[in-house]
């Protein structure tokens, strides 16, 4: 669980930077499944994804101001806002039963409020042979 938070109340709500687009979700695995992926396109994104069952993720607001990006397999269909540019989640090529939700887009949650994070193999992924495994850890060290 993000550090200084108390047990959230379900469902979480979240949305874009800009407010178009507004969303409810509640975690499969709550906080403590937020990680980080090493795949060329989530490095450069450097979001931190919490997981959602693909029924336990409901747009409420904006459903036509999200827009669609896909790269190489286009397996994975990330979603972001198009009026702000905001990821907000995305539908994962692991499990695509899946959404990978960005946490910074949930209400009172932050990417910094994670003290340690896992960092998955993006660049050998299980659909490609490689393995599902964590090849590194961040941490965050507060002053």
């Amino acid at each position: 669980m993000p550090t200084d938070q108390q047990e959230p109340t379900w469902p979480l709500k979240g949305g874009c930077h800009c407010g178009s687009v507004r969303f409810e979700v509640r975690l499969k695995g709550g906080f403590e499944q937020a990680r980080r992926c090493n795949c060329s396109y989530c490095a450069m994104r450097g979001a931190v994804a919490l997981t959602a069952n693909m029924d336990d993720f409901a747009i409420v607001k904006g459903r036509e101001a999200l827009t669609l990006y896909t790269f190489n397999t286009r397996a994975t269909q990330h979603y972001f806002c198009s009026c702000c540019g905001i990821y907000t989640h995305h539908r994962r090529r692991s499990h695509p039963g899946e959404y990978g939700i960005n946490a910074a887009c949930l209400d009172g949650v932050g990417p910094f409020d994670f003290e340690t994070l896992p960092v998955y193999d993006g660049q050998h992924h299980t659909k490609d042979g490689g393995s599902d495994g964590i090849v590194g850890m961040l941490r965050l060290d507060k002053n």
